[in-house]
């Protein structure tokens, strides 16, 4: 008789839960991250539920701090500078930085914070309904998850003033 009082117990907790719905269910896509000198970085996953997509990455081997963290218009990470990236994914043409009087561009993140031991952990909810998203992910070219050496000040268009790439992958679909 002790298994319907713990069925109730689990039922009650589970019931208080209201963000269990909102927890990914279904992998999108994903990149492996590099630095520039080739050695692996870490992984980016897109993870859907829902009408939404959310970014989650896990990366080490970076410089404590902040760092600017944007998706990219092109699906190409040629080292050492990541330049084949190009720009910050914007298909809405909007202005860039999350402060952006205007809103932000698909391509704008909040900064990874990266730990005293060099690595990141960080999960954010892409703008935008889930067609919108990966229309603009997957298109012809692709698009590029990169990391840069300094923190995004949020408002500089079209970089955020985030300086040199330092980490970089290509979105593929899962």
């Amino acid at each position: 008789m002790k298994v319907p009082a713990l069925v109730t117990i689990a039922a009650l907790s589970l019931a208080g839960c209201d963000t269990i719905g909102s927890i990914p269910t279904e992998r999108i896509g994903s990149a492996r991250l590099t630095l520039s000198n080739g050695v692996p970085a870490g992984t980016a996953q897109l993870l859907g539920s829902g009408y939404t997509v959310s970014l989650t990455i896990a990366v080490t081997g970076l410089t404590p701090g902040k760092h600017g963290f944007h998706l990219h218009t092109t699906g190409l990470c040629d080292r050492p500078d990541f330049t084949s990236a190009g720009g910050h994914l914007n298909p809405a043409g909007a202005g860039h930085g999350l402060d952006d009087d205007d809103g932000s561009h698909l391509g704008d993140l909040p900064n990874l914070v990266v730990s005293g031991s060099g690595t990141a952990t960080t999960t954010v909810e892409l703008r935008g309904s889930r067609a919108y998203v990966l229309d603009a992910l997957f298109d012809n070219d692709g698009t590029a998850v990169i990391i840069h050496a300094d923190p995004d000040d949020g408002k500089t268009d079209p970089s955020g003033n985030a300086g040199a790439r330092v980490a970089c992958g290509v979105l593929v679909a899962a």
